[in-house]
């Protein structure tokens, strides 16, 4: 019914026909187009529980594809900055320098987020503005540029700002993300003076707004008790929620074959680059867990709906001339409620709790101040000033606190940043991707590692974690120059971006610690 009524509403929606835009039937020499998709919070296992119901672009993926089914994050924390940062980059934290979605600037004094920037303003709306200034690296799409081949486009599309931004790079054309406040797609002063008339156009359209009172039901069971019926005003209520249903999606799919047509993408003699990231995925993740229908329900949904976004491709550009990778940023652990009916373990630790116990054990030693200045998820950062100010040792200090947390109950590891400085850490596969997070100018004091299913949130479930639940993902390679079969060695995300570069003739990205995934390139490539 939604599928309908979009598709009625959206006058702009371009279904080519005609013999002029017939898909060629032999590839081009290069891909006309690097199609780059992210699902955020999409566990690779969701490939597999919900294989039966897969018969679209999920499908073709796992058919048509070099799917990896063993690859990871090879960093710690597992967090949505991060690893749509490192998508296109090849570059773990440590080199990137985005160390989580937010963190505490000492500069600044303030907590910042990893694409938040002063020096631009907000288009389309009222509020921050944001960039790809805190990335210190290149990406695919960076290289592209650089290579003085052609004049290709780069442009990122997500609900959320960071995953609009990050994987595309700092030369892109273009970066749109959804703003609650009113309903549209905005951007930023950094990459031009004013929105392209095509995002203007489409945000005229309100497509956002027809969701209003619309009702999310399963998606093989129309008759079923909706999961959620939208709210019947219009307004930010409205919007934001609407990002934790499937119609969030949709919407992102339909700017994206805006994008497409708009901007000529994959129709001129570059190589251009498209990346879509999927937020809704996450956010009802975050609300039910992973054992939910909900999530069983969107996972379907994507199915379809990378399923239209190809058909669209195919018939606009050609398939064969498209080269696809898809991922996601993080996995995600299960509800602690539902692990303890499974009597496994898990459960839940406040950061609060965590701060606390820091500030009562340096206040007991110390004296009193505000100890901790700011934080990156639970990871405090300790007031540097205050510390020189009372002449102490501040590394006695940061070992002081590490030895606060140690004593909460489910804490697994804690580390100071002196240890991670120094190479002071073990050799297991915990140490290595918390070291590999560990950037020295933006760092907190701590990294703090709790007990495989545990994790800081009061409700709902998160991700982050050095553990296998987070970090394994699905990595998939389709199209051009691409030879379909399953791949079951160890990899990392951090191989897609020097594999592209291969595949395309470019440089590898700056700070890339991948490989080259060869056994996935046919031949001649």
């Amino acid at each position: 019914m939604i599928r309908k009524l979009i598709s009625s509403l959206c006058l702009f929606t371009l279904s080519v026909t005609g013999a002029q835009n017939a898909a060629p039937k032999a590839a081009a020499a290069r891909p006309r187009l690097v199609l780059a998709i992210m699902v955020d919070q999409f566990r690779y296992d969701y490939l597999t529980r919900f294989r039966e119901q897969y018969n679209s672009g999920l499908d073709r993926l796992l058919r048509q594809g070099a799917v990896f089914t063993n690859a990871h994050y090879e960093h710690f924390p597992t967090v949505t900055a991060i690893g749509h940062s490192t998508f296109l980059s090849g570059a773990t934290p440590s080199i990137s320098g985005i160390v989580g979605n937010e963190w505490y600037d000492r500069q600044l004094h303030k907590q910042v987020t990893s694409v938040w920037d002063p020096n631009y303003q907000l288009l389309g709306a009222k509020g921050e503005a944001a960039s790809p200034r805190n990335l210190l690296v290149s990406t695919i799409g960076d290289e592209l540029k650089m290579s003085g081949r052609d004049k290709p486009k780069v442009v990122g599309i997500s609900i959320k700002d960071r995953s609009a931004i990050l994987p595309v790079g700092r030369m892109a054309d273009g970066a749109f993300w959804f703003d609650n406040k009113t309903g549209n797609f905005v951007s930023s002063t950094y990459y031009f003076p004013a929105l392209p008339a095509w995002v203007e156009e489409f945000n005229r359209s309100r497509i956002a707004d027809k969701f209003v009172g619309a009702a999310w039901v399963p998606v093989d069971d129309p008759k079923a008790k909706p999961f959620l019926t939208m709210t019947p005003a219009l307004d930010e209520k409205h919007w934001a929620a609407m990002q934790r249903t499937p119609f969030g999606n949709e919407l992102l799919e339909l700017l994206a074959e805006k994008a497409v047509v708009a901007e000529k993408l994959g129709q001129g003699p570059a190589t251009d680059l498209l990346s879509v990231s999927f937020s809704s995925n996450d956010y009802i993740g975050h609300d039910v867990g992973p054992d939910s229908p909900r999530v069983r329900d969107i996972s379907i949904r994507t199915d379809r709906l990378l399923g239209k976004l190809f058909q669209f491709l195919d018939t606009r550009i050609g398939m064969q001339n498209i080269l696809v990778v898809m991922t996601a940023d993080h996995g995600v652990a299960p509800l602690p409620e539902l692990m303890r009916e499974r009597k496994m373990p898990g459960g839940r630790i406040s950061e609060k709790t965590v701060h606390a116990k820091v500030e009562e054990r340096l206040t007991h030693l110390y004296g009193a101040g505000k100890w901790v200045a700011g934080k990156s998820g639970p990871a405090p950062y300790l007031d540097h000033e205050l510390i020189a100010g009372k002449k102490l040792d501040a590394v006695e200090v940061r070992r002081q606190a590490a030895e606060a947390v140690r004593l909460i109950p489910h804490i697994l590891r804690v580390y100071t940043r002196d240890q991670l400085a120094a190479g002071m850490a073990g050799q297991d596969q915990v140490d290595m991707r918390v070291r590999a997070g560990f950037q020295a100018q933006r760092a907190g004091d701590l990294f703090i590692v709790s007990e495989p299913y545990w994790f800081f949130e009061e409700k709902g479930t998160s991700h982050g974690t050095p553990f296998n639940y987070d970090s394994h993902v699905p990595v998939i390679f389709m199209g051009w120059g691409i030879k379909a079969g399953r791949f079951h060695d160890r990899a990392a995300v951090n191989d897609i971006a020097p594999t592209l570069a291969t595949l395309l003739g470019v440089e590898t990205p700056s700070g890339s610690v991948g490989r080259v995934l060869v056994e996935a390139m046919a031949a001649g490539r």
